[in-house]
Parts: structure tokens; C-alpha cells; sequence
């Protein structure tokens, strides 16, 4: 068995993306399952690829709380299934209504608007299914009132008071000015929620002093990842990002590039990515994957 710990960070990242792939691929229900079309388009969505930053952080919190696998797995497949749902229904002309995602068609273009709508409903309610399997308290030292609280923090994170409500006041402030407050308001909910999940469910079985500094951790490379992502809306191209480049602006919504400018949201997401590992500082000997993720996110364009 590959020793994980002595994997340099670009190592570890792709044998951390491939098992999260396998979890997912074993997670999902089979094709040859009915309804076949709604399975095969849930698969299509869930295992689309992409970087699996949220696995990726969920595994790091637990290597520092020395979570078991089996309860890291299901969390980082829970919250993997939450973002794949959310990307479905934001890809939809009543939301955002973009024809990319990924680089290859959207779920409702690849399908049509009824199935994404399904599959969003179907992934969503399969990421409770893996975090309530009755295995977890059976075969691991995880107590019943610790998988209460896996349950209680994603739904939290996706709900109306996380990324739902974040998601709901994004579509009404286009058009709109936001003070910078009001825009990481918004995006605390919308982008920084499910990050910040992904975090505390992998670090369940922490001290209450880890659970307290990757709280922290994540709420600011939470927001850092939104800033970037903002950039490299301005930045990049649509075969760099996978998605409509300039989308964003094209449709009005605030961001911190409009409301900052390019040089003072890159000062922005700097100082956010140093208050996130100050916060994980005094745990130095077990935040090594905590701290690459954090640079990760922040050299995805600059």
C-alpha cells in the first residue's frame, strides 16, 4: 500500500483524485439500474472530473485528525455529490445558464432540462444516503452523535442559510451594486459553505482546538477561492477554465475584480490565503496537505 504521508504534493493530489473517482464510481447507481437515463446522467455529471478541490481538503482535515478512511471517504463523496448537484441546477437557463461545464456539455444540454433537474435532485439526496449508512458507526470509532453532526453540517452547508441562500442572492444582485461586505457575504454562503464543510466533516474526529483552527482555515480559503475564480474569470479562457470564460461579466453580476479592480483582488485573496494558514499554525506538524491546498488554490492563475 502507497504510504501517503511521504508522496511529494502533486503525487498525493492524484492518488487522492483517483480513489475519490473509484468511491464515486462504486457510490453511484449503475446504468443498467432503473431508471437507466436518470443513472447514466447522474454519472455523467458526478464523474465529469475536474480538480476535486472539496475531497481533496476533506481528506487533508482528516489526515490531521486522523479520521479513518472509511468515514473520509464518505464524507468527501458526500460533498463531492452536493457540488455536482449544485453545478447541474447553476448550469440551467433558469439559473445560470451556461451550455459548459467541465469543457463538455452541460447536464440539461447533454440531456434536457427535466433530467438535470432530477439528477440535481437525485445526487443531492444520495450524499445524505452515504453519510447515514448505518457501516459508518459499525465498522469505524465513529460515535452516533459524531454522525448526527456530518449530517447536521451539510445540511447547514447546503441549505437556504449556505449555499442555496447564497445561490438565490447571487441571481438577485445582478445588476446591482454590492459593497465588498455585501459581496462576501453572499459568497460566505454561496462558494465558502460547502469549502468549509468539506473541512469539518473530515476533521469529525478532531480536538475540539483542530476543529476550532480549520473552522477558520476554511471560512478564509472559502472565500480566497472565490476571489480567484473571479480572476481567472477575467483571466483565463474557456478551454482553461471549462466553462464560458467571461461569463460573469457578460451578465452583469458584481464580483471582486468589478467591485475591487484585478491588482486589489489579488492583494485580497493573498491576504486570505495568509489568515488561512495562521489559523492552522500551532497544528504545523499535521497541516502539511491543509497548507499545499491552500497555495494550490491560490496558483490556479497567478
Amino acid at each position: 500500500m502507497t504510504n501517503l504521508a511521504a508522496l511529494d504534493f502533486s503525487a498525493w493530489v492524484s492518488a487522492k483524485q483517483a480513489h475519490i473517482e473509484v468511491t464515486l464510481a462504486r457510490t453511484l447507481p449503475a446504468v443498467s439500474i432503473t431508471p437507466n437515463t436518470l443513472h447514466e446522467a447522474m454519472r455523467y455529471s458526478a464523474l465529469a472530473g475536474g480538480k476535486r478541490v472539496r475531497a481533496l481538503l476533506c481528506y487533508a482535515a482528516a489526515e490531521m485528525c486522523d479520521t479513518p478512511i472509511l468515514i473520509a471517504d464518505a464524507a468527501a463523496s458526500a460533498v463531492e455529490l452536493i457540488h455536482a448537484y449544485s453545478l447541474v441546477h447553476d448550469d440551467m437557463p433558469c439559473m445560470d445558464d451556461d451550455d459548459l461545464r467541465r469543457g463538455k456539455p452541460s447536464c440539461h444540454k447533454q440531456y434536457d432540462d427535466a433530467t438535470a433537474l432530477l439528477v440535481g435532485d437525485a445526487l443531492q439526496s444520495l450524499a445524505f444516503q452515504v453519510l447515514s449508512e448505518p457501516e459508518l458507526t459499525l465498522n469505524t470509532n465513529l460515535q452516533a452523535h459524531q454522525q448526527i453532526s456530518l449530517l447536521n453540517i451539510l445540511a447547514k452547508a447546503s441549505g437556504s442559510t449556505g449555499m442555496a441562500g447564497g445561490q438565490a442572492i447571487d441571481l438577485a444582485s445582478v445588476g446591482k451594486p454590492l459593497t465588498q461586505a455585501e459581496l462576501e457575504a453572499m459568497h460566505n454562503l454561496k462558494t465558502g459553505a460547502l469549502i468549509k464543510a468539506a473541512v469539518l466533516l473530515g476533521a469529525v474526529c478532531g480536538s475540539s482546538a483542530q476543529i476550532t483552527a480549520v473552522s477558520t482555515y476554511a471560512a478564509n480559503i472559502g472565500l480566497a477561492f472565490q476571489v480567484v475564480d473571479d480572476i481567472l474569470d477575467v483571466e483565463a479562457d474557456t478551454a482553461t477554465l471549462g466553462k464560458t470564460a467571461g461569463k460573469d461579466a457578460n451578465s452583469n453580476k458584481p464580483t471582486y475584480v468589478t467591485i475591487l479592480g484585478l491588482d486589489l483582488a489579488k492583494q485580497h485573496a493573498q491576504q486570505l490565503y495568509e489568515d488561512a494558514i495562521a489559523a492552522i499554525a500551532p497544528f504545523d506538524d499535521n497541516t502539511q496537505r491543509l497548507r499545499e491546498l491552500a497555495a494550490f488554490i491560490m496558483q490556479r492563475s497567478f
